[in-house]
């Protein structure tokens, strides 16, 4: 089973997009203090609990790492949320959504549609 890794730090974030071209990966941008987020968030949970080995799954707590949420924004190019998803592919946004878009049955669609 795969494990929900928070990214804390630039390196870590970008070991994150050198692994998306290995596998799927999911960025999901948490605000801790958001009850909009700790919904979302229980659905990526959902989600965690029921996912293989072959996607990687990290969270950024937005207010705790912004400047890790604010570079995925940059590099992205997509407008920060929160709640917010990425299905990230060979360094490249296949997919993403936020707020109450986000449930275990929105990310399994992305994967099966988009990977």
């Amino acid at each position: 089973m795969t494990e929900l890794k928070e990214l804390q730090s630039k390196e870590e974030l970008k070991q994150a997009w050198e692994r998306s071209m290995e596998k799927p990966v999911l960025f999901f941008k948490h605000s801790t203090t958001c009850p909009i987020s700790a919904g979302a968030f229980k659905e990526y949970q959902a989600f965690f609990e029921s996912a293989g080995d072959n996607v990687g799954i990290y969270v950024i707590k937005v207010l705790e790492s912004r400047s890790i949420s604010n570079q995925i924004t940059e590099e992205t190019g997509v407008k920060h949320e929160s709640p917010q998803i990425f299905l990230i592919r060979n360094k490249e946004v296949l997919w993403h959504t936020s707020h109450s878009h986000i449930t275990k049955d929105t990310i399994n669609e992305a994967l099966q549609q988009r990977v």
